[in-house]
């Protein structure tokens, strides 16, 4: 976050300002993983560099895929599913458990071997939900207590898509499945039992995918290609939650937060909030993928729901 962008003050308890919030970090993530896949040059403005995203960069870097960092943009030039190449290290996904599940789906289809590991947090969260599946599609992956856990070894291979009914809602899973439904042979169907964020779903179409909707299915098609593009990352709309609750309670505030993500599986924070009567003002804006805006909160008087 720029110096320039945070004008918030606090005077006697009065909250009055404008600031941009860090970039979405989900959409930070699938930015560099969608980028990576495709063939030319994607430039990411307002990325999250916080160490979980770092943590992707570092794996696709150790993938063979080129990637510039500026105080501006991240650029990666991509060469495609093929450009991905098999790697001499083992590639550590750290804290990031987003990282680990959906590189999975990734490596699955890849046509080499490689080995994904993460921090002592990391190896203690559950990864069977999506080895499972994956392995249910033709995938080679083995590890601690049978892939449950990190280490994972991926001998990547052909695919076969298949109908998932997800038995938990889980943006993770849903798009490790996706991943591998994109490089599989057929149509992946996946069913959802409640609707998730949908940041992987919005960026196959920014990269000229496509992916349909179908009430609580998702369907995607195997053997697609991406072409580069430049993506804007909003504002990680649980970063501005903070503000928001703030700005609502602290006497004669007024805050204003300029670029937040308002995709509507995100803004539980806001539809609460409005239920609660806060004073507030949502402005969506025109733009390309991600659903993107401005929120003006204001000292409210609020009630219990």
């Amino acid at each position: 976050m720029k110096e320039k962008e945070i004008e918030l003050k606090l005077t006697n308890s009065v909250l009055q300002g404008t600031l941009e919030v860090p970039g979405d970090k989900s959409i930070s993530h699938r930015s560099v993983m969608f980028g990576a896949l495709a063939e030319g040059r994607t430039t990411i403005r307002h990325f999250l560099k916080g160490a979980d995203c770092l943590s992707t960069i570092d794996i696709f870097r150790k993938l063979g895929v080129q990637i510039e960092e500026t105080e501006e943009e991240i650029i990666v030039h991509g060469n495609g599913w093929d450009g991905l190449k098999e790697p001499v290290d083992i590639l550590d996904a750290g804290n990031s458990g987003t990282t680990t599940r959906l590189l999975l789906g990734i490596l699955a289809g890849r046509p080499f071997h490689s080995v994904l590991i993460g921090d002592e947090s990391i190896a203690k969260r559950p990864m069977d939900r999506v080895v499972v599946p994956l392995k249910n599609m033709g995938a080679q992956i083995s590890g601690r207590e049978d892939g449950r856990f990190t280490p994972l070894a991926v001998q990547g291979t052909t695919l076969t898509a298949m109908h998932y009914e997800l038995p938990m809602a889980s943006a993770q899973v849903k798009s490790a499945i996706i991943f591998a439904g994109l490089q599989a042979n057929g149509e992946t169907v996946i069913t959802e039992p409640l609707p998730t964020r949908d940041h992987t779903e919005k960026m196959i179409e920014q990269f000229g995918g496509k992916i349909t909707r179908r009430d609580n299915e998702i369907i995607v098609t195997g053997g697609q290609s991406f072409k580069g593009t430049d993506i804007y990352v909003p504002g990680d709309i649980s970063s501005a939650a903070f503000f928001l609750v703030a700005g609502a309670i602290a006497p004669n505030s007024e805050i204003t937060l300029k670029n937040v993500g308002l995709n509507p599986t995100r803004t539980g924070i806001i539809d609460v909030m409005e239920k609660m009567g806060a004073n507030m003002e949502v402005i969506l804006e025109e733009s390309k993928g991600e659903e993107i805006g401005t929120v003006i909160i204001r000292t409210s008087e609020l009630h219990g729901v």
